[in-house]
């Protein structure tokens, strides 16, 4: 059981890192929030089959269902518009950085002190997302690379809460709740700064179902089941490899090379994303 959990781990780490091609085609045709939210409307509707007959929702699941949701569209408003002025490699292991900053909101929220294992991590995956986005050439990050480390706080934001509220609740019901409540902010965004008619070229509508049905609703869903039956380190490591897949992606279909030292960066970010998961394997007073 355990090495088919970790089969299907690996299956949505390559789910998510192509689904960031989707992304940029979105990104080609200048769209974010509309793009966004047609594909989380979406798979809210693709999951609502598989929640289970007879399920009555808590009023405190509706509570964290809109507390979530509103934290999952800031982190995929600035990831999408992030994409708009960055590579999908560079947006792919920014985003990772969330599993990095995850102990440190653990800490700001619920008290529980990051180990220094957590502290050495978020140094070495500053200094590979420096090189990643600056290439060695200036001290600025540029636009799109900001919005995206910014994003992976709120990726993180988003996996605490889950963690620590979403667990209380049936999980299919949960997730379509709150893709739900990301689509409709990411829409009505859209409408105030888009316009609908961006959203009919056949490309764009392709894009939309691949990561409505697969980077969300099936990735989601094969996520929840694969980290019930591998312990969380497995399940760290493999889903990091995420960043890699999307670097792979967009090297092969979109002709996105990296210099050799933001390969180093990326190399840098994901030794760290992986050493901070390290701890899990040290005695507990260490």
């Amino acid at each position: 059981m355990r090495l088919k959990a970790n089969l299907t781990l690996f299956a949505v780490a390559v789910i998510w890192g192509t689904g960031f091609i989707t992304q940029a085609v979105a990104g080609h045709y200048h769209l974010a929030y509309l793009f966004n939210g047609a594909c989380f409307i979406l798979a809210a509707v693709f999951l609502i089959p598989f929640i289970p007959r007879g399920i009555k929702i808590p009023r405190t699941q509706w509570k964290w269902m809109l507390i979530a949701g509103g934290i999952l569209f800031a982190a995929t408003a600035l990831q999408q518009v992030g994409i708009l002025y960055t590579r999908v490699a560079n947006a792919g292991f920014l985003t990772s950085l969330y599993v990095v900053f995850t102990p440190f909101l653990l800490w700001l929220g619920f008290r529980e002190r990051p180990h220094w294992i957590d502290l050495l991590a978020v140094i070495a995956a500053l200094v590979g997302a420096y090189f990643l986005s600056s290439a060695g050439k200036g001290l600025q990050f540029q636009n799109g690379d900001s919005l995206e480390l910014i994003g992976a706080v709120f990726w993180g934001l988003h996996f605490v809460v889950l963690g620590k509220f979403a667990s209380r609740f049936e999980p299919v019901s949960f997730a379509s709740g709150h893709f739900f409540v990301t689509g409709l902010l990411n829409f009505v965004m859209g409408l105030i700064f888009e316009h609908l008619g961006q959203l009919t070229p056949l490309p764009l509508i392709g894009a939309i179902l691949y990561r409505a049905s697969l980077s969300i609703g099936i990735g989601y869903t094969l996520q929840v089941w694969g980290q019930k039956h591998t312990p969380p380190t497995d399940a760290a490591l493999i889903l990091g490899l995420e960043a890699v897949f999307a670097a792979i992606a967009a090297w092969l279909a979109l002709h996105q090379g990296l210099l050799p030292l933001q390969v180093m960066g990326c190399g840098i970010i994901l030794v760290a994303v992986m050493f901070s998961q390290l701890k899990s394997l040290l005695p507990a007073n260490t």
